[in-house]
């Protein structure tokens, strides 16, 4: 459970080289929380992506506490062929993978989705390399989250 919170806050911690929110995105799925959060496990590895890590900070406070909150994960996830390219272009931006979502559970009970996104945060060193690797992983998010939608 330490190791718990020691994910959350590198997770939250971790130093952003744009702080801008306009490259932030938001979706509301319409999905319940806990079924959504499952389909998303699926849709990361069914589109070879590896989950290197799930944080819950729900969890946390819930085992911690015994305090009930919102429903929230954030989901880190990458691939080695897009490790590879990203410290072959640059090992500065190794600070920027994995990949993270942040899910949280609405006053409804259904799942809202957030990221940065890659190329943004990619595009941000100013290398050619890595802001083709960003875009091509912007497109990779969103195939994974219309996966998701699906159930994964």
């Amino acid at each position: 459970m330490r190791s718990l919170f020691v994910v959350l806050l590198l997770v939250l911690a971790t130093p952003a080289l744009a702080e801008s929110r306009d490259d932030r995105v938001t979706q509301q799925t319409g999905k319940p929380f806990g079924s959504y959060v499952e389909a998303l496990t699926r849709a990361i590895t069914a589109n070879g992506f590896n989950i290197v890590g799930i944080a819950c900070a729900t969890c946390a406070i819930q085992n911690t506490f015994n305090e009930t909150v919102p429903g929230n994960r954030v989901f880190l996830f990458f691939r080695p062929d897009y490790a590879r390219r990203m410290l072959r272009a640059g090992t500065e931006a190794g600070i920027e993978a994995p990949i993270r979502l942040y899910v949280t559970e609405a006053g409804d009970g259904t799942a809202h989705v957030s990221y940065r996104l890659p190329s943004a945060i990619f595009g941000a060193y100013g290398s050619d390399a890595l802001k083709a690797l960003g875009t091509e992983l912007d497109a990779d998010v969103s195939l994974i989250l219309r996966t998701a939608e699906t159930g994964g």
